[in-house]
């Protein structure tokens, strides 16, 4: 991991630089407290009170810092970040407010991914003192899944293929003692031929893979989590122009949401029977790959006329939605990078949400708000099924007219989850093209609090 595990701590007393927090309209007070030194030092730094503004002030032999926040009395997630990027390193603590949720953002906000740097700087760790301890457990285990999914998505795809993503299910499961089961290559065939179709032109290092995960108490109620492992996705036949194929080492992103909650969902002993599926598999080209026009068979019995090769998430999550489904689950949330459409539609900061309940939709959306990872609910219009119509076969997997590309995706995914089953679905980006206080360019948990928070607060 490249988080440190230490960065928030309990308030003990111990020696640390004292941290003021104002705002624009409380700097004024603020600074009539000051020196005049000290109010010059301030005024060298343009500190007026804005936004994520830091200054350091002169104290005597030492110094204390200010930082600008929206509200000192209402903090959000990331209030604490640019702090917790600007400071020296060292040991802090606030002056008169708690840190509440904003313990999160000053871990995140130290996330490097350094793997394959030479220099990987060693700048030591800033360390936020709390006398809120009860919270720090959560916090710390939030951040470090969010930082698993960074590392994930971050990774290229030589070293994040099928097998790494493997591998990472096998740490998760020697780590929290789950059982873990693994299909792989040919085996595919039989019980998951869409994801076998999807994956067979890769070279044997990177050969496809059904990844099963399962924790819990049997007495508990069932939920299932699957994540689409995309490891690379060229396109298929149907290939991705260069621009559009740079980035698809994130194409995986849904799987590292999906073993990232798994692992939080562990860690925090939520009372549930947890069934993980990650299908894994490279989008590649060779003389075996699937082409536009096949039909493939499903694990569910459904044949799929392929309209776009490039459409070739969903297939993979349709045999892995079918075997959750087979368990009877309680509840199942999917995580998959799937449309440019959704995209286009709410931009790369707010992952799209689809439901088949309206509660369950309102549980995500609430527990989101409520800790900074809003997604955004797009519908499934049961009129738009039709255009996934095919003359040959039950279904195709793409449709052709350009609308609501988000939600025929979304109802593709839903003709292969069980008929009643609770089921949410994640079109997440996994990727920040710009960063933000706390939130680093590259990978991004999108929709990954949202998740574990509303599974909390309904199953506790």
């Amino acid at each position: 991991m490249t988080i440190a595990t230490d960065l928030i701590q309990p308030d003990r007393g111990q020696d640390a630089i004292a941290i003021h927090l104002v705002n624009k309209d409380s700097f004024e007070s603020f600074a009539k407290n000051l020196s005049g030194p000290q109010r010059a030092a301030l005024a060298g730094q343009k500190f007026t009170g804005g936004g994520y503004q830091v200054g350091i002030v002169p104290d005597g032999e030492g110094w204390f810092a200010v930082g600008g926040v929206a509200d000192p009395d209402d903090l959000s997630s990331w209030c604490l970040a640019k702090l917790a990027e600007k400071l020296p390193e060292g040991t802090y603590r606030l002056a008169d407010v708690k840190a509440g949720p904003a313990m999160f953002g000053w871990m995140t906000a130290q996330y490097r991914f350094t793997r394959y740097l030479d220099d990987k700087d060693t700048e030591g760790p800033r360390v936020l003192l709390t006398e809120d301890v009860a919270k720090i457990d959560m916090v710390s285990a939030e951040a470090q899944a969010t930082s698993l999914v960074r590392d994930l998505v971050n990774t290229p795809a030589e070293d994040m293929g099928p097998a790494a993503l493997e591998a990472e299910a096998q740490r998760i499961a020697k780590d929290q003692d789950a059982k873990i089961t693994v299909t792989r290559g040919d085996a595919l065939e039989s019980g998951f031929p869409m994801v076998h179709a999807v994956g067979r032109a890769a070279e044997r290092k990177h050969a496809p893979r059904l990844i099963e995960l399962e924790w819990g108490n049997e007495d508990h109620p069932r939920v299932a989590i699957v994540g689409k492992g995309v490891c690379f996705d060229s396109g298929g036949l149907d290939i991705k122009g260069a621009s559009g194929m740079l980035l698809m080492k994130k194409d995986m992103g849904g799987a590292a949401h999906a073993l990232a909650l798994s692992e939080l969902i562990m860690k925090m002993g939520l009372k549930v029977r947890l069934h993980t599926v990650v299908p894994a598999v490279e989008n590649a080209i060779s003389g075996n790959s699937f082409r536009p026009g096949d039909v493939l068979s499903s694990r569910k019995g459904l044949t799929v006329e392929i309209g776009n090769t490039d459409a070739e998430g969903r297939l993979i999550l349709g045999d892995a939605l079918t075997l959750a489904s087979e368990r009877e689950p309680d509840l199942i949330i999917d995580f998959a990078t799937l449309t440019g459409a959704a995209r286009v539609a709410l931009g790369p900061d707010l992952p799209a949400l689809m439901a088949r309940r309206d509660q369950t939709a309102e549980q995500l959306i609430a527990a989101g708000t409520a800790h900074d990872d809003e997604p955004w609910r797009l519908p499934l219009p049961e009129t738009y099924a039709e255009w996934l119509k095919s003359d040959i076969a039950d279904t195709n997997n793409t449709h052709n007219n350009g609308f609501a590309g988000a939600s025929v995706a979304g109802l593709f995914l839903d003709k292969f989850v069980g008929e009643g089953i609770d089921w949410a679905h994640f079109d997440t980006f996994a990727w920040r093209p710009a960063a933000k206080p706390g939130r680093s360019k590259g990978g991004a948990a999108l929709g990954l609090r949202a998740a574990f928070h509303a599974l909390r607060g309904r199953y506790g």
